[in-house]
């Protein structure tokens, strides 16, 4: 754990830009609150570490089985035609996946999804009942 970590932490930063969905066996899932690629989530892993390489061999088959059953999920629950996967952490160093579904004629179909668009915020009942969706189909 790092106590500057927003993840480790679950800190108000956190809690600013995503809502968590549910606890994994490995990671949470969490709803990003900005929703312009509707669905779009993250799975942070629930140790602090940054890089794939750190994990052993078998907390890294738990991870990414936690993040299939996560985009599993989406991909129930709202039909995309494509989920992008991104793991950057150069600013925010701890082991995260973006799962950005994405749609044809939609928000930045066929290039590479903005990491913060700020452009759709949902009512807060808005976002519980897509939380309620995902977790029906995990």
């Amino acid at each position: 754990m790092n106590n500057e970590c927003m993840y480790c932490t679950k800190n108000e930063n956190l809690h600013n830009i995503m809502i968590e969905i549910c606890k994994l066996e490995k990671s949470t899932l969490y709803l990003f609150k900005e929703q312009s690629y509707k669905g779009r989530c993250l799975v942070s892993y629930d140790g602090h570490i940054n890089e794939l390489f750190e994990l052993d061999d078998k907390d890294l088959e738990v991870y990414m089985k936690d993040i299939k059953r996560s985009a599993s999920a989406i991909q129930k629950t709202f039909s995309p035609h494509k989920i992008n996967y991104g793991a950057y952490s150069d600013k925010m160093p701890h082991l995260h996946f973006h799962l950005v579904p994405k749609y044809k004629d939609g928000y930045s179909w066929g290039g590479t999804f903005e990491m913060n668009p700020q452009k759709v915020y949902l009512s807060d009942e808005e976002y519980l009942n897509l939380i309620v969706s995902i977790k029906q189909n995990l």
